[in-house]
């Protein structure tokens, strides 16, 4: 059993352990859909929902299978949750939001693949929290996906009407943005216990 506070944790999830920056996890939905902010917001609510439904759901999984002993089906429980999570905010975004839905094109169904998501999962179940350590966990760690998605968004938004010459311009730009970033958000390892 953690012993943590619930700040504490959702410290370490939002800023120390930050999925993107910290950790490298979710990259390819963190490059691919932060070139709009009107595009990485709705991404990163998206892929918050997901991770706290997989997250609610990984705990219970994670329980019934240690009390019945099948620890091992672990991992294929989790997948199989985080794609059914995926499919539902799919269909809600697909019914609501079409424009969006388009928008999000082939990213919003990589959320299934998002390493991030399963990161989740698993880490609250390595680090022993309970139920209520494990939702705020999962709600912080989307928060700082989704703070990052919106972070670089608008760098990239901003750097459109920069200057840049031709050689950094593109996928260069791009990377030495979230370099810069990562660095930054490395300056954050002495608030609360990195990892």
């Amino acid at each position: 059993m953690a012993t943590e506070s619930l700040a504490t944790i959702a410290l370490n999830a939002l800023l120390v352990n930050n999925f993107v920056f910290s950790l490298f996890l979710g990259l390819c939905p963190f490059l691919g859909v932060s070139g709009r902010l009107n595009t990485s917001w709705p991404m990163g609510l998206a892929t918050m929902l997901v991770m706290f439904v997989s997250s609610v759901c990984a705990f219970a999984i994670n329980w019934l299978l240690t009390v019945v002993q099948l620890e091992f089906l672990r991992l294929i429980c989790y997948i199989a949750v985080i794609a059914s999570a995926v499919q539902l905010v799919e269909m809600s975004m697909k019914k609501f939001s079409p424009t969006l839905f388009r928008a999000l094109g082939i990213y919003l169904p990589l959320i299934t693949t998002n390493c991030a998501i399963l990161g989740v999962a698993l880490f609250q179940t390595a680090k022993e929290y309970d139920f209520v350590q494990s939702m705020v966990y999962s709600l912080a760690a989307g928060a700082g996906f989704t703070l990052a998605l919106v972070l670089m968004a608008g760098l990239r938004e901003r750097l459109e009407l920069a200057s840049v010459p031709k050689v950094a311009q593109g996928a260069a730009l791009t990377l030495m943005l979230a370099g810069t970033l990562s660095l930054a958000f490395m300056g954050f390892a002495g608030l609360g216990g990195a990892e």
